[in-house]
């Protein structure tokens, strides 16, 4: 079930069409709309509470965004994450996350790394209870704290339109990725909170390899069936 936005669409200062957007890519990336399922926009106009205007300019947005593939004859369905778009995201990430934790070894302070321990305590919580939107939200929160911390400000710059779709494809995969992916971000935290940074960037590089290959052997068992646990 689509989780009830209509009471914040409309009044949140925000064009309409940004707020239908911002739902309809939360309801992708958390899985509400798997990959390949049609989104008409007289569907969505019911689900967001909102006239259809909104939602074709929405749609046209999460099209150029990689979300939603608009179709001759079909209109529009939730795109599915191939290898291409996964090896992308990837080379990025292989470059981005080990320089962002060395610098972060170097420069974290105490503070820092204990909220990286709060973010590990409640993604191992939400990985017990096989919360996998959560688990995802996590994921990309412990990353995006991890950029923060390294003291550059450009990195989390570059780092702001990545992290969606790393959440998305690491939803879509979670019920196999989480609990490794749970113990690789432990030891990433302690190569952190150790202060050595060579260390720090060996173990991020280790983490997004192996968050890669998870990736596109989830990429090759197809999307369409999985579904979030409520």
């Amino acid at each position: 079930m689509i989780e009830d936005v209509r009471g914040t669409i409309g009044s949140q200062h925000l064009p309409l069409r940004d707020q239908v957007l911002r739902a309809l890519r939360n309801a992708i990336i958390n899985g509400d709309y798997a990959p390949g399922e049609r989104l008409t926009e007289d569907r969505l106009a019911t689900d967001f509470g909102v006239s259809r205007n909104p939602v074709r300019e929405a749609l046209r947005v999460a099209e150029t965004d990689g979300f939603v593939v608009i179709l001759p004859r079909r209109g529009a369905v939730v795109a599915s994450p191939t290898d291409t778009a996964i090896t992308d995201i990837f080379a990025v990430r292989e470059r981005l996350e080990p320089l962002a934790a060395r610098l972060a070894a170097e420069r974290a302070e105490p503070e820092g790394v204990a909220d990286l321990r709060a973010l590990l305590d409640q993604a191992r919580e939400a990985t017990e209870r096989e919360d996998l939107v959560k688990v995802a939200e996590l994921n990309s929160a412990l990353h995006v704290h991890i950029l923060e911390l390294s003291g550059n400000p450009r990195l989390t710059s570059i780092a702001k339109g990545l992290y969606l779709h790393v959440q998305w494809v690491f939803r879509l995969g979670a019920a196999r990725r989480a609990p490794h992916s749970w113990r690789e971000h432990i030891q990433l935290v302690e190569a952190i909170e150790s202060g050595d940074p060579d260390h720090a960037e060996a173990t991020a590089r280790s983490h997004v390899d192996a968050a890669a290959r998870a990736a596109h052997e989830n990429a090759q068992h197809g999307y369409a069936a999985q579904r979030p646990h409520a």
